[in-house]
């Protein structure tokens, strides 16, 4: 049985169901790869403060470290976040609610993977090559991360709407 909702065209036989169970294992891999990334980067974190240069961090880098650090943590549990929602809602019928929350969830822990990213690449900069150098990395890397992570999806977004995709 087809979805009566499925856009025409779309290419798939599949009941609604069967499209819903395939879009949660779609974003439970999303999940992965943002989860390996922020593991990366907090265990990153998490050994500065055991160097001995840390020391010598200014006021704004230690603030800079601990923003860092409560991001990792809060993307940390964003991404865990969508696991707690299917162990409440496990067979209760509400595959629909479970999907639809888990890409708004997902959504919330890819900012915060870019913001985490934008932070400690800034604190890095700062620490390795000054103020400026780190102001600018930041900056930068804050401008190429909205690009490819807003723009291009909504610019594909759109294109695909154009050419009748």
């Amino acid at each position: 049985m087809t979805d009566p909702d499925a856009p025409a065209g779309s290419g798939r036989n599949e009941t609604r169901e069967e499209q819903l169970d395939r879009n949660w294992m779609e974003l439970l891999q999303e999940l992965r790869v943002l989860q390996t990334g922020v593991q990366i980067l907090a265990g990153f974190l998490l050994t500065l403060p055991f160097q001995s240069r840390f020391e010598t961090l200014d006021d704004f880098q230690r603030t800079l470290y601990l923003v860092n650090v409560a991001l990792a943590a809060l993307t940390t549990a964003f991404i865990l976040l969508p696991v707690s929602v299917h162990r409440r809602l496990f067979r209760k019928r509400l595959k629909e609610t479970l999907v639809t929350s888990a890409d708004n969830i997902t959504k919330i822990a890819l900012s915060g993977v870019a913001a985490l990213s934008v932070g400690t690449a800034a604190l890095v900069f700062d620490v390795t090559a000054g103020r400026t150098a780190g102001l600018t990395a930041g900056g930068i890397l804050l401008a190429v991360l909205a690009v490819l992570l807003a723009y291009v999806p909504l610019h594909l977004h759109r294109k695909a709407r154009q050419q009748g995709d």
